[in-house]
């Protein structure tokens, strides 16, 4: 069970490590991505999303 718990975490790491890095996203406050936490890469992805949205509506 840990290690699919591990597994999955990484996984999902990986997948907003790329999505970020696709939308331009490769270092902020000189952190790079891969030291990024899980919940700051969701925040960062949610909020690269809402950008997007707002751009698609104008």
């Amino acid at each position: 069970m840990e290690n699919l718990l591990r597994k999955a975490v990484q996984t999902k790491r990986q997948f907003l490590i790329n999505k970020l890095i696709q939308s331009g996203v490769y270092k902020k406050n000189n952190k790079h991505l891969y030291e990024w936490t899980l919940t700051e890469l969701e925040q960062e992805y949610n909020a690269s999303i809402s950008d997007n949205k707002k751009l698609i509506i104008k």
